[in-house]
Formats: structure tokens, sequence, C-alpha cells
């Protein structure tokens, strides 16, 4: 688990990087051929991560359920995330993997119910479920990496 949590604060810092490289606006800006933006991306692998761990393994998780049915799969950006919003899913970005890292390892874990994700991974434990939400972080970091070409 030391590699997957490192693995995953990485990945967070690049995507804090974005809120330092481009503004609020260039955040919000949907290119034309895209459903979506880089702070979508960036409250969705947020709310991806509590369904994954949090929810999966029926304990409460640390976010509002707003902002869950905001950013959860299947949605798109309906207006314009505010500066607030912004700043809130900045700290959430780094304080929501300190805060999983310390249940993890003070063993709050227990139950899993496992199951199989829309994209068909099969996740079978919460080391499943920690593994695939790197991946799926990644994911959204390409195509973040697509979107900053245009905006």
């Amino acid at each position: 688990m030391k590699a997957t949590f490192k693995i995953w604060k990485t990945s967070r810092k690049l995507y804090s990087a974005y809120f330092d490289k481009y503004t609020l606006e260039q955040l919000n800006r949907i290119p034309t051929g895209f459903s979506n933006n880089l702070i979508w991306n960036i409250g969705h692998v947020i709310v991806a991560h509590q369904g994954l761990i949090y929810k999966t393994s029926e304990l409460p998780w640390h976010i509002s359920d707003e902002l869950f049915n905001q950013y959860k799969s299947g949605t798109k950006p309906t207006g314009n995330t505010s500066r607030e919003e912004a700043d809130q899913l900045r700290e959430l970005l780094t304080s929501l993997i300190e805060t999983t890292q310390k249940d993890f390892y003070d063993g709050i874990f227990v139950t899993f119910n496992e199951r199989t994700t829309g994209t068909g991974f099969h996740l079978g434990s919460i080391s499943d479920a920690f593994e695939f939400n790197n991946y799926h972080e990644a994911l959204h970091l390409g195509s973040m990496m697509n979107i900053r070409k245009f905006v």
C-alpha cells in the first residue's frame, strides 16, 4: 500500500498544479468537442475516490451529497464553478488523501462490497479499489492534458 499511496499523492500534486497554471475562467472552459472541463475532472476524481473507497466499504464519506451529485459519473458541468468551490476542491485534493491513509492504517476498512466498475474492472477488495482509483485518476489526468491544449 505504501507505493499505492505514493502514486496517489504524486497524481494529486499534478492535479493541484492546474490551480496554479490556469485561471478560474480557463478551469471552467469547455473546449469545442469536449463534454467537460478541467475543474469538472478535478471534482470528479475527488467524488469517485469517495465512492470507490468509502461507499463500497459502507462507511460515511467526507464530502457533501451535493458535491457528490455534482461530479459523479454521468454528470457534466452545468455552469461555472465559483472561486469558493474551486478553493474547496483544491483543499480536498490533498486533505482527503491524508484522511483516507489514516483511516486505512487505523483499520476502519473492514467491510467491502465487491463490484464491477462501469469499465469492467472487478473490485474484490479494498486494495483493488485503491489500485483502480489510481488507474481512474490517471485516465482523467490524461483527459485534462488534452483539454488544457484548448483553454
